[in-house]
């Protein structure tokens, strides 16, 4: 069982609680494990953090990164390593898995699933695992904003709805979730604006209009939110024939 003195976060960045400073290697040994919730060993470990160098080399790095960890946050069991600190990344699918089982979020939970995994890593090893957090999350929010829609609470469910959204500007199912929120809310102008944003985006990258289900939901309300500005990508214009 993990030290519940110590914790490791990797959801939103890098950090540690106690506080302590971190060497390269160091960091990125302990990020590695944190993606583990089991023990993983030392050749495996070697291999995937340098993957370009040879067995005995990747084992005298990794034997070198493991020196310079902190003491105690690593605890080896023959040739396996395993972190002995709580990540936050169990916390994250937990309240991911509540939101897709029909459950509310509060604040603090929609602002865990805002984060990505490890962001600004980019190397082979956190690739996946960053794929399929993000796509954890943003289903979570997107079922949260419409739970939280339906049993009015609106506030919640345009917070979990938006930041589903900025994660994937292009996913359709998320705009729908949002503008249902908005019009839910009464909020016309914003569930518009919404759909503006992203038939704008559809159009730009993908030369494609939003779907008709989309444009159903927003059927007989007022699609101008912005006065001044002439007809684009899923607009309709002001100006008649003459």
């Amino acid at each position: 069982m993990a030290n519940p003195e110590r914790t490791i976060s990797i959801v939103g960045g890098l950090g540690l609680f106690p506080a302590a400073r971190l060497t390269l290697p160091a960091r990125r040994v302990l990020a590695f494990l944190a993606l583990h919730p089991t023990s993983v060993s030392r050749a495996i470990a070697a291999g995937r953090l340098w993957p370009d160098q040879e067995e005995t080399l990747s084992r005298a790095n990794l034997r070198r990164s493991l020196w310079q960890s902190p003491p105690g946050w690593v605890v080896t069991d023959g040739d396996d390593l395993r972190l002995d600190a709580s990540v936050d990344l169990a916390l994250a699918r937990s309240v991911a898995a509540w939101a897709l089982d029909g459950g509310e979020l509060k604040l603090s939970e929609i602002a865990l699933l805002s984060e990505d995994l490890l962001p600004g890593w980019h190397e082979e090893w956190v690739l996946g695992a960053q794929d399929a957090f993000r796509l954890l999350r943003v289903q979570a929010l997107e079922a949260a904003c419409r739970t939280m829609a339906t049993r009015g609470h609106h506030a919640l469910a345009t917070q979990a709805g938006t930041a589903a959204l900025a994660a994937e500007p292009l996913r359709e199912s998320a705009a729908a979730a949002l503008v249902r929120a908005y019009l839910l809310e009464g909020n016309r102008y914003a569930a518009a604006r919404c759909f503006h944003d992203l038939a704008q985006s559809l159009h730009a990258e993908l030369g494609v209009a939003p779907s008709p289900a989309l444009c159903a939901a927003l059927d007989g309300v007022d699609l101008e939110p912005e006065r001044d500005r002439g007809p684009g990508p899923g607009r309709k214009s002001d100006r008649h024939p003459s």
